[in-house]
């Protein structure tokens, strides 16, 4: 892959693309499965927020198939499914909290909830 100079950036940016995929791979999971979000802990930055590792929360909404972040910084054009995942503020900050969080999560960042 060929670097991108300054030049050629805006002209980039006003084109616009997307990491949108076509849907040909399953979905491991359904709106009102629970799920527990991985505690992963690499060197390096990925896309699951620290406040919801090792916590549970609930498919909401099955946002489609994506480049995989994680490997696209690899050089990878990896395929996976995004869900949007419900997070009750309770489950995250303790029994008072009333309110909730909604993150979008890859497929690799969850696991089933095992009731």
């Amino acid at each position: 892959m060929k670097p991108m100079t300054a030049d050629h950036v805006w002209d980039f940016l006003q084109r616009g693309g997307s990491a949108r995929l076509p849907e040909n791979a399953l979905a491991k999971y359904s709106v009102g499965d629970t799920v527990v979000a991985k505690n992963l802990n690499p060197h390096g930055h990925i896309r699951l927020p620290r406040y919801v590792r090792g916590k549970r929360g609930m498919i909401v909404r099955d946002q489609g198939v994506f480049i995989f972040p994680d490997k696209h910084a690899e050089r990878i054009k990896e395929p996976q499914r995004l869900y949007c995942v419900r997070f009750e503020g309770h489950e995250l900050w303790g029994r008072d909290s009333k309110d909730a969080v909604l993150v979008d999560l890859f497929e690799d960042y969850l696991d089933p909830h095992e009731s």
